[in-house]
């Protein structure tokens, strides 16, 4: 396949889904021993990373009783993504994704570690926390786009969907373990050991990265170093109306319908006065539902659009509905489908766009798509906060989940229009059905007219 530039940049015909291998068995891809490795070692770490999530949230809360701080927080640790996300995209294009991976992962271990001394210590201040998330998002930078590009490599294209619906089943399982440990770890014995497990969890990954066979693995062709190939990957995304508009949807889903450690934290201890349980109790429900999300889709033989589009509008219409929510246990319960209808949003917009694109452009194009999709974040987190701060809980929330519905009710139209499809109501199996259906081309009509 050609990827020069006029290759990468040609446009691809829009249609309402998008290709994908046939269903398989829901962990076939664990087969691959490569794939094993990496998952087991993902399993470790993303427990440390919830860990130190939910400690870094409820930390710099106590240390500031601000939900504003908390977003500045969650800002800075996307802020490098936001600025330096494309440009990550290019050098993982260029560069061997396994090496890039260990000095990636070996430096996060190193910012959990110093963040545990500074609080095991005593002496940690809230500008420390800013200055790791800081740290945390200069390695995802690299970190990032690598991971979703390696996943190819390890597993080959036959593999893939299944192995990137198994990534985020891998997450949303560390994130049901995860927030209840370290909820356990901050009531017990303080925030400073979550950091400790997280700084040593890094440890699973890099031995699973060394224990690889590297003659089992499938690379691409690396991009040589050359002039305008970030412009280069930005025109292949924007040729693609398949491309672009799940970027679109994310950007804005991630922007202002993904800032739960402003609104849980805000909930937990300024509406129900609960304390960092229910806090912890929020996101692991929420991971329930985000698992049963990535195991579904782990079954699912396609990325369809029109699946990516009523799950965001499911998103956002679900909380808004919690914002309003008066009863904890409500409250609590309405976090399962959250993670549901969130996760699938996630892993349907990331399989569809991974498998659309050229393994050469990978690395630039899952940069962009991270880019915006926890790029936003900065952008989002800050003035979610001090909604938040200023209106309640409940009318941040809100918010973010109206923006959600609109953005996603709005794009799902434009992919209508360019999919050339229309809204048909009829039956199904005797229930009324509302979807989208091709439309009749002009001289198919004037066909039928004349034959009438």
């Amino acid at each position: 396949m050609s990827t020069g530039p006029g290759a990468a940049s040609a446009p691809a015909p829009m249609t309402p889904t998008n290709p994908a291998p046939a269903k398989s068995s829901m962990f076939s891809s664990l087969k691959v021993r490569n794939y094993r490795l990496f998952f087991i070692g993902q399993v470790v770490s993303n427990t440390g990373t919830w860990m130190q999530r939910i400690a870094q949230d409820w930390l710099v809360l106590s240390l500031t009783g601000s939900s504003a701080a908390v977003g500045i927080t969650t800002a800075l640790q996307f802020l490098p993504m936001l600025l330096f996300g494309l440009y990550g995209g290019v050098l993982v294009d260029r560069l061997p994704k396994r090496p890039t991976l260990l000095v990636t992962q070996t430096a996060m271990a190193l910012t959990g570690l110093a963040l545990a001394l500074l609080t095991l210590s005593g002496h940690v201040q809230v500008w420390h926390v800013y200055v790791a998330a800081f740290a945390v998002g200069l390695a995802t930078v690299v970190d990032n786009p690598a991971r979703q590009s390696f996943v190819s490599e390890m597993v080959g294209p036959d593999q893939l969907q299944n192995a990137v619906s198994l990534n985020s089943a891998n997450f949303q399982s560390a994130r049901l373990v995860g927030p209840a440990v370290a909820g356990l770890m901050i009531t017990g014995v303080g925030t400073g050991w979550a950091f400790l497990f997280n700084g040593l969890s890094f440890v699973a990954p890099i031995a699973g990265l060394m224990l690889m066979r590297a003659r089992e693995l499938h690379p691409g062709r690396r991009s040589p170093r050359g002039k305008g190939q970030l412009r280069e990957g930005l025109r292949y995304v924007a040729g693609r109306p398949d491309l672009i508009w799940p970027v679109v949807l994310v950007g804005f889903v991630g922007t202002f319908g993904y800032n739960f450690p402003v609104w849980l934290s805000a909930f937990a201890d300024n509406v129900f006065h609960a304390g960092a349980g229910a806090y912890s109790l929020f996101n692991t429900l929420m991971a329930v539902g985000s698992l049963g999300g990535a195991l579904l889709a782990a079954r699912r033989g396609t990325a369809r659009l029109r699946v990516l589009i009523a799950a965001a509008i499911g998103f956002g219409a679900l909380e808004t509905v919690a914002a309003v929510t008066p009863e904890y246990w409500l409250f609590a319960a309405l976090m399962v489908p959250i993670g549901v209808f969130g996760l699938t949003v996630n892993v349907t917009a990331n399989t569809a766009v991974q498998m659309g694109t050229d393994p050469a452009m990978r690395g630039r194009v899952m940069a962009l798509f991270m880019m915006v999709f926890m790029g936003g974040t900065p952008l989002g987190a800050p003035l979610v906060g001090w909604i938040t701060d200023a209106y309640g809980a409940r009318v941040g929330f809100a918010a973010g989940g109206l923006v959600s519905v609109a953005a996603a009710t709005a794009i799902g139209l434009v992919l209508a229009r360019v999919g050339n499809l229309r809204l048909a109501l009829g039956w199904h199996r005797g229930h009324p059905s509302l979807r989208f259906v091709p439309r009749e081309r002009e001289d198919e009509r004037e066909e039928l007219t004349a034959a009438a």
